[in-house]
């Protein structure tokens, strides 16, 4: 074994495919492996499953919402320790106000900057290292 760290794994779940694919395509330079679900039950199977560091989460998807996706994430010992950041529409009041409450570490109001994201993004990653 080298002594090269295991690459970071990112989770991104929203049901808005083409949003995904930015992502996807502006995150490519933290050099981490992206992992992407479209509903919420699929985000919190595929967090059990491939333990990423960070859970990137849409509050409005069907089958379970960002919000309860999180509050299962911090329920579950096995995975409680994944960095969580909440993106949404829903509102930047409602947004500040209910990602804290249900665990979220950080949390952006769409529509964000890249920029803002990646800061969060290796904010946690540093605190997690």
């Amino acid at each position: 074994m080298t002594n090269q760290q295991a690459k970071s794994r990112i989770l991104i779940a929203d049901d808005d495919p083409e949003l995904v694919g930015i992502l996807m395509k502006r995150l490519q330079n933290l050099d981490c492996d992206i992992i992407t679900a479209s509903d919420g039950s699929e985000a919190l199977e595929l967090t059990r499953k491939h333990r990423p560091d960070i859970v990137i989460l849409d509050v409005m998807m069907p089958n379970m919402n960002g919000w309860e996706v999180c509050k299962a994430i911090r329920r579950d010992e096995s995975i409680a320790r994944t960095g969580v950041i909440m993106l949404t529409g829903i509102g930047e009041s409602l947004n500040d106000m209910t990602s804290p409450l249900y665990g979220a570490d950080e949390h952006l109001n769409k529509p964000f900057n890249f920029a803002e994201l990646t800061l969060k993004i290796k904010r946690l990653l540093a605190e997690q290292s």
